[in-house]
């Protein structure tokens, strides 16, 4: 099945991410290959397993966050809640974010396929990876009530369907497919 997937390592060559390449270094010195599932809850930090707190990423949002700031696509602020200050990363490049939503919008309405194995793989990963996010919704907000639904409809006829077949017809998305899998589960 797509969620018992193991990650094998094609290349260890330089990213030029900090986190992709600690990711690399990670499923490397992994004796056994781990399963997509097992990565995620690893890179996320959501693993309890004591036997493999040494390959998990240590804060990752903040981390994310940070780069983001380096790249100017975020800022960050302090908010002040009642009795504590929190420091939050509002998007600061608006030009960037419409660039992405004005992307997965032209794809599920001018571009659509109606095939994911037709699909570029980066839209269909960043569609998999919005809806696991739960900004699906927002990424259509600014469109047209009929075009929106038209978008809805076709996301979630896309992502309803079945992880362990479409994963079995191509082998350039069977990673996305598993790592849907995993976030549906």
């Amino acid at each position: 099945s797509a969620l018992s997937f193991q990650v094998l390592l094609k290349s260890d060559a330089p990213t030029g991410d900090v986190l992709l390449d600690e990711t690399l270094r990670h499923i490397k010195a992994t004796e056994a290959a781990e399963t997509v599932q097992t990565w995620i809850e690893l890179l996320t930090g959501e693993t309890w397993n004591p036997f493999k707190l040494q390959y998990q990423l240590r804060n990752v949002r903040e981390r994310i966050a940070k780069a983001l700031v380096e790249k100017g696509i975020l800022t960050t602020e302090k908010q002040n809640f009642l009795l504590f200050d929190m420091t939050t990363h509002p998007v600061s490049n608006t030009t960037e974010k419409q660039r992405l939503v004005k992307k997965l919008q032209e794809s599920v309405l001018e571009r659509w396929v109606n095939d994911p194995q037709r699909m570029e793989r980066r839209t269909l990963a960043l569609l998999v990876l919005a809806h696991s996010s739960d900004v699906l919704e927002n990424v259509f907000a600014s469109l047209a009530d009929d075009k929106y639904d038209v978008a809805m409809n076709r996301t979630k006829d896309l992502l309803d369907m079945d992880p362990e077949v479409e994963a079995a017809k191509a082998k350039s998305t069977e990673m996305i497919w598993a790592v849907l899998a995993a976030f549906s589960k």
